[in-house]
């Protein structure tokens, strides 16, 4: 009966967040339903912890978004309000990972999918790469297939301080993960911060390649780079638990 309460607990405190985050026009009607949805599959399926490591990459990207708004409404490449587009494509994969919880699913050669690893790579690539696209913009960027300085706000674009304000942001999510108890290897704190910087940068640089290659052409949209930058998190996050 208590574990019910405080589920019951945790899915109206959801909602409360979702109805200020609306509010501050953060998120469209219908990115908000989709975060308060994935959010209670979360709750149920892995835990409030899990859940907390998501709202917290979401609390930084707002955050960050707030931060550049201005700047970039002057550039005019302000995005206006997340869609549920935007959330699917940056949470999908961190989703996923979170609804199988603490499963580990066996493959051949006695391996074992990790979900955890998969879960903090998923959501480091995420963090990484919108502090580094919010912040860096304020540097001017280099296109990272020619180096050549481009406009900012360009799909591509790289520069040291987004690079380096989203590695921070990645070992924020490792940092956070470890205290929530979100660790593939309890014996081995370090791997999960581990995790976290080595998979949001790989994602984060994953996303650059694609906007530099595909994006640029039409080929794929944001929201598709977003999706495959977060597989590439997820995965490089599942190979390092696996590996070491």
């Amino acid at each position: 009966m208590e574990i019910n309460l405080m589920v019951c607990v945790y899915v109206i405190l959801l909602l409360l967040v979702g109805v200020f985050i609306y509010q501050r026009k953060a998120l469209d009607i219908w990115g908000t339903l989709a975060m308060v949805i994935m959010g209670i599959i979360i709750i149920f399926s892995a835990g409030i912890h899990w859940l907390i490591l998501i709202l917290l990459f979401l609390i930084l990207s707002l955050i960050a978004t707030r931060h550049s708004k201005y700047y970039k409404q002057n550039l005019g490449i302000y995005e206006g309000k997340r869609t549920a587009k935007n959330v699917i494509s940056n949470g999908v994969v961190a989703f996923i990972m979170a609804a199988f919880g603490g499963v580990y699913l066996p493959i051949a050669g006695g391996f074992y999918i990790p979900f955890a690893g998969g879960f903090i790579g998923a959501i480091a690539t995420a963090t990484a790469d919108t502090l580094a696209s919010e912040i860096g913009i304020h540097q001017t960027p280099r296109l990272i297939t020619t180096l050549k300085k481009v406009p900012s706000g360009t799909d591509g674009a790289v520069s040291i301080l987004g690079t380096v304000v989203g590695i921070i942001g990645a070992g924020v999510i490792g940092i956070a993960a470890i205290i929530l108890g979100i660790n593939p290897d309890p014996n081995n704190l370090f791997l999960t911060l581990e995790i976290a910087i080595i998979s949001g940068t790989v994602g984060c640089f994953m996303d650059s390649i694609l906007g530099a290659v595909l994006e640029r052409r039409n080929l794929i949209n944001n929201e598709h780079v977003n999706l495959l930058a977060t597989i590439t998190g997820a995965i490089v996050g599942i190979i390092l638990v696996i590996c070491f």
